[in-house]
């Protein structure tokens, strides 16, 4: 089982010492909500975006989800010229030849009345597996990768069949690249179920905890475990997770999906021959459902892990700056995106950042960490919802009743001030 103190038993030689630098502060932080500001004759600092997740340097929060944007030498390479904080490849596994995809694979859903062309997408499925190439070729190109970029984070996304031995060589071949960390796709929603491959681990917590059990015992760098939200509670998994010995949570992958049905041909989209599958659903759409899973993971990490060194990436609908600002303020020290980068390109992680920027400002935030986890404090029970609103009810009332003193009788309002101290 993995140990808990990266300091010792998770470090990297390749990797110079400042890319892993200070601790995470813990969530037990100074509160920032409720606190005047002032304003200043000097000129506001710019913001710091830097962040150290599980003593892996960031100069910003914006991850490389993994996916199409990270599936080969040239797109990665592309990412971390424009500025990405990390990037985490497309998912490998030992045998490529046994991934076939197809084309198309992907279908969007737009905002215009019955899916307009011209309506905004708000939603894209894909039907798409993990990575088909041979895995030879990948981990050269990782290799090649940390060479030109020593200073930068490269995460590996790994998927397995339920089988220790292809797990530990997976995780050796991986490592051996210089890789920073690992993230563990149990949460693909489609492709290769009868293997117990992807979500087939994520759902079932007694099968998840012995394979992150094997993972953990052979891996030497930080290893991320990502989500499937295609769960009735994701607390129970990310639990199990961290139990077992992974340094951090990724939440979440996309939401098993059926895009829709064209009424000119009665096909499903999208359309392969005249037939579909049910697919990954992910986009704006997702962005609701994605802060509700990550803010029942968070507050569960905060409730039974405390101050302990664990991570939390966001993932599910970023576009914009504010998108990113919601998952950090419900406890995510990163954030990830693919479908944005598919739908905007690599020069998207420029607007994320000064849009983050100028909501710090507004704040007056200096850093991730003054503002990371600050919204869960906001989240209760319904029942606790009534009562707070019973009481706010009755306190207006009892402000409103009544005239405080003889001196605030006034000659126009008399007749409704009198009627105000009558009690029946």
């Amino acid at each position: 089982m993995a140990s808990l103190s990266l300091t010792h038993l998770r470090s990297k030689n390749s990797v110079p010492e400042f890319a892993r630098t200070r601790p995470r502060t813990s969530w037990a932080r100074p509160g920032r909500v409720g606190f005047k500001v002032f304003a200043s004759s000097e000129a506001q600092a710019e913001p710091d975006l830097g962040v150290t997740v599980n003593g892996l340097r960031m100069p910003n929060p914006f991850v490389i989800g993994s996916g199409p944007p990270g599936t080969n030498y040239t797109v990665m390479k592309r990412a971390f010229e424009e500025g990405w904080g990390a990037v985490i490849a497309k998912t490998v596994s030992l045998d490529a030849a046994k991934v076939i995809n197809v084309t198309p694979r992907y279908a969007r859903l737009r905002a215009g009345a019955n899916g307009s062309a011209k309506g905004q997408i708000i939603g894209w499925e894909n039907i798409e597996l993990i990575s088909d190439r041979p895995l030879e070729i990948m981990l050269k190109e990782f290799k090649q990768l940390k060479e030109e970029y020593p200073d930068r984070i490269l995460i590996a996304s790994i998927m397995e069949e339920y089988d220790k031995a292809a797990w530990e060589e997976l995780i050796d071949r991986v490592e051996q690249t210089g890789i920073d960390a690992l993230e563990i796709n149990f949460s693909c929603p489609h492709g290769m179920p009868e293997r117990k491959m992807g979500a087939a681990v994520g759902q079932d917590c007694a099968l998840l905890e012995e394979v992150c059990g094997w993972i953990n015992a052979k891996a030497t760098v930080p290893v991320w475990a990502k989500m499937t939200p295609n769960i009735t509670d994701i607390t129970q998994p990310a639990r199990v997770a961290l139990r077992s010995g992974c340094e951090g949570i990724a939440a979440i992958n996309t939401i098993m999906s059926v895009m829709g049905i064209n009424l000119d041909t009665l096909h499903p989209e999208p359309c392969v021959e005249g037939y579909s599958t049910p697919g990954g659903y992910s986009s704006k759409a997702v962005h609701p459902i994605a802060l509700a899973k990550v803010m029942s993971i968070a507050k569960m990490m905060k409730s039974e892990f405390g101050d302990k060194d664990f991570s939390l990436s966001g993932i599910g609908g970023v576009e914009t700056g504010g998108d990113a600002a919601e998952f950090i303020l419900l406890g995510a020290d990163t954030v990830q995106v693919c479908t944005g980068v598919m739908m905007h390109g690599y020069g998207l992680v420029k607007k994320l950042c000064a849009e983050l920027k100028d909501f710090m400002k507004v704040h007056n935030f200096s850093s991730i960490e003054d503002f990371r986890g600050v919204s869960l404090q906001y989240f209760t029970t319904h029942t606790d919802l009534v009562q707070r609103q019973q009481e706010a009810i009755k306190q207006r009332k009892a402000i409103r009743k009544g005239l405080q003193s003889d001196k605030d009788w006034t000659g126009d309002g008399f007749v409704k001030e009198s009627e105000s101290m009558v009690s029946n």
